[in-house]
């Protein structure tokens, strides 16, 4: 006898497909009158302390192709190591989206350095920004994070970082600093320059 369901089951997942833009980032789909602006565009809303930074980068497939449909989500501490919400900048909203320029690829964040924040034992994290990754292809969304290379000594004694096996893979993690405050952290999917991604 078939036993009946008490709760409903968990859908299976899907790929982003060809809507998550439409869905997520309208404006930028050519679907005006919806929001203001697409939600997660500004992240720096006032005043902020702390050094403003860029960050651009692409996500390539295994192939070295730049995905031009990808969507990605940030989420990081302001530069006194506060969250959103938890006595963060009021100035800053911690959290942005941006869709890759569908003829590069490239995504774009303007945004402050973040600070470093607490681990549950009292160790100081390195600066770092907390990426999601969804795309045409992707069951489930990609999880990362993105250091930044001029903070050594800090990356040095991050509980992350000092914690993964294969550390000659640390450096798919840094993002690169470039002129006029930028950093360039590009996402690989697979192949030799694959970036680490977390299971959480």
């Amino acid at each position: 006898m078939v036993q009946k369901l008490e709760s409903y089951r968990e859908s299976p997942s899907q790929t982003a497909g060809p809507y998550v833009h439409i869905g997520c980032t309208p404006n930028f789909s050519g679907i005006t009158g919806v929001y203001p602006e697409d939600l997660g565009t500004t992240m720096i809303t006032g005043d902020v302390s702390g050094q403003r930074i860029t960050i651009k980068g692409t996500v390539y497939d295994g192939a070295g192709t730049a995905l031009r449909d990808a969507l990605i989500e940030v989420w990081q501490a302001d530069a006194n190591s506060k969250f959103a919400g938890k006595g963060g900048d009021t100035g800053f909203t911690g959290w942005g989206r941006s869709a890759g320029d569908m003829a590069t690829g490239e995504f774009t964040f303007e945004t402050v350095k973040p600070g470093r924040v607490a681990w549950p034992d009292g160790r100081l994290q390195a600066p770092h920004v907390t990426f999601w990754i969804v795309a045409r292809g992707i069951n489930l969304g990609l999880h990362t994070r993105m250091y930044f290379a001029d903070e050594a000594p800090a990356n040095a004694e991050d509980p992350i970082l000092t914690r993964l096996e294969h550390s000659q893979r640390i450096p798919t993690l840094l993002a690169q600093s470039e002129a006029d405050g930028t950093y360039r952290f590009d996402i690989h999917l697979q192949g030799a320059q694959e970036t680490i991604f977390f299971d959480i």
